[in-house]
Parts: structure tokens; sequence; C-alpha cells
């Protein structure tokens, strides 16, 4: 089961990645139009990659059922 946590928290680790880049292509692209405020959706990225990361690490966790 320990190698099933492993393999779902290095593609949880690639997807908060994923949602990094996306947050920062969106915020060049915002200041490329000149834009002075946050792309509307960078809090939905940021959140969502948080509860990314934060899957990722409760799957880190050690086994507390023995």
């Amino acid at each position: 089961m320990a190698g099933e946590f492993q393999d779902i928290r290095a593609r949880l680790q690639a997807i908060s990645e994923e949602l990094a880049d996306l947050a920062m292509e969106r915020l060049r692209e915002s200041i490329d139009a000149g834009g002075s405020e946050l792309p509307v959706d960078e809090r939905r990225l940021a959140r969502a990659r948080r509860a990314v990361e934060k899957a990722a690490a409760i799957l880190a966790e050690p086994d507390d059922s023995g």
C-alpha cells in the first residue's frame, strides 16, 4: 500500500507543479496585457495548488493504523 501512496503522491506533486506553471503563465499574460491586478483565476489556482500539496503531504505521513 505504501508504494501506491508514493505513486499517487508523485502524481500530486506533478499536478502541483503544473498548477504553479499555469498560475505563472496567467500572471505573465496579465502583465504583458498591461494589467495591474492579479488574474481573476489566480486565487483559484493557488487554492487548488495548496489543496494538492496538502493531499501529497497527508500521503507522506506515516501509517497510524498499527
